[in-house]
């Protein structure tokens, strides 16, 4: 049973920092990958950060230059490193996992697997 479990969620102030984790199990975590989406109260879930399995990252612009997506192969956990947060970032964060390792890694029909969310809340 393959599972995706957020943490690192929480309350922060503008310019501060997070680092969200998400573990993996019940895959062949190095055979994915890794993608954050957010979705804030009455929007749509939108593409954050991947990072594919030979470790190529993609940003949304809307994060490039603040957030930072990581992963560990011997943790099975992806990462995201979040800096300057602003109250735009506030939102449900949630990780998938991608076997297909598709190029459109914007879209979430291209994730096989979802977690269940961690809430990140920035304060002005």
């Amino acid at each position: 049973q393959v599972q995706l479990v957020e943490s690192g969620g929480g309350l922060v102030q503008a310019g501060g920092s997070l680092r969200l984790s998400c573990a993996a199990s019940g895959l062949t975590f190095r055979g994915y990958s890794m993608g954050w989406f957010r979705q804030a109260p009455g929007k749509e879930r939108e593409f954050v950060a991947a990072i594919g399995q030979i470790g190529v990252t993609y940003y949304a612009d809307s994060v490039k230059g603040r957030f930072t997506i990581s992963r560990d192969f011997t943790m099975s956990t992806v990462y995201l490193q979040m800096n300057g947060l602003k109250p735009e970032d506030t939102a449900a964060y949630y990780c998938a996992a991608d076997k297909g390792g598709s190029r459109y890694y914007t879209r979430l029909a291209s994730y096989d697997y979802w977690g269940q969310g961690t809430q990140v809340t920035v304060s002005s």
